[in-house]
């Protein structure tokens, strides 16, 4: 069993209502495991999850086959708009 901590910025936020969780995933889950999980628990999040970016442990996910290590922190970046 490995707990990552999930973090959420901005819109992916106010969709999880949460700014911080734990989310228990099997060993050797990745980080497409935790999308699913996440997608399943909430339509308006599933929705913004798709939009987002991901930092793992603060380096950008490239690989969403990736494994996530137990004590691992997942960020979630929605799309930010600015100048």
């Amino acid at each position: 069993m490995a707990t990552v901590t999930v973090r959420y910025f901005a819109a992916a936020r106010a969709a999880a209502g949460v700014e911080t969780e734990q989310v228990d995933l099997p060993a050797g889950a990745s980080v497409e495991i935790l999308l699913k999980v996440l997608r399943s628990s909430d339509d308006a999040l599933a929705r913004v999850l798709d939009r987002c970016s991901f930092l793992v442990d603060e380096v950008a996910v490239r690989d969403r086959q990736a494994h996530l290590r137990d004590g691992a922190v997942v960020d979630v970046l929605p799309p930010f708009a600015g100048g």
